[in-house]
């Protein structure tokens, strides 16, 4: 059975699997929130938006044409290869681990789909935030957009078989040492699989800790790609905009 490298989230997003899985992904809500989000943020056309944690580049494609100046970055050396096929000019990718600072700076950072809290160790949570404030520009604003950790515990679906192009996925899910966890095997091509997914079940007053420590404002949470405001027990998502 081939297995998950020690970091998941290394192998899992270098896996053709990862993107069979999840291929089904609302390319129209992306869209949506990404509107609200850069009228919301006053983002005038041309401003530099950094997309950290990018994956294959729909958000970062997207923001490109509607006129933002869209640097991608993603550990991802497939996701990378995937996504400049579509660079252009004002639009690049590159592979780069975001608890390390980026040599430029942008009038936004956008860490989109819950594509934080993967680490093992705290330090590395505190280590990205302090590395997006180091992206902004002076007046600046970045935008991490989470899961609500309440909701998703509450709903969560201990074991499911999904089947897309004739795989079938067997998912479980699970809250272990203060991560939400999903191991994934299947079988393909006479091969057994099993990857994990590890996301640390973060709240609201865990994120404003990290962002004291990072000296980081928060500006605004919103609980939905409506923009929204938050609430804790009903709302799909954590959205923070912070300076």
């Amino acid at each position: 059975m081939q297995k998950e490298n020690k970091k998941w989230y290394v192998s899992w997003f270098n896996s053709p699997y990862y993107h069979i899985l999840y291929k089904k992904r609302d390319h129209r809500e992306a869209a949506f929130f990404m509107n609200n989000l850069t009228r919301y943020l006053e983002l005038k056309k041309e401003a530099k938006i950094l997309d950290l944690a990018c994956g294959n580049g729909r958000h970062s494609k997207y923001l490109f044409r509607k006129g933002f100046d869209v640097t991608g970055l993603d550990l991802s050396v497939r996701n990378i290869t995937e996504a400049k096929q579509y660079a252009r000019p004002r639009l690049k990718f590159e592979v780069h681990d975001m608890t390390i600072p980026y040599p430029d700076q942008f009038d936004a950072v956008f860490n989109l789909f819950t594509s934080f809290g993967y680490f093992e160790f705290e330090i590395e949570n505190l280590e990205t935030i302090l590395a997006i404030k180091k992206a902004l520009k002076p007046g600046g604003s970045a935008v991490i957009d989470f899961l609500n950790v309440n909701l998703a515990i509450e709903n969560m679906i201990p074991y499911e078989v999904i089947t897309i192009d004739s795989i079938d996925f067997h998912i479980e899910k699970k809250l272990e040492d203060g991560f939400i966890v999903k191991n994934i095997r299947f079988e393909d091509k006479g091969k057994d699989f099993f990857f994990k997914e590890r996301v640390k079940a973060l709240t609201l007053e865990d994120f404003k800790i990290y962002f004291e420590e990072a000296g980081v404002n928060l500006q605004q949470v919103f609980g939905d790609y409506h923009l929204n405001s938050f609430n804790d027990k009903t709302s799909e998502r954590l959205i923070l905009i912070f300076d």
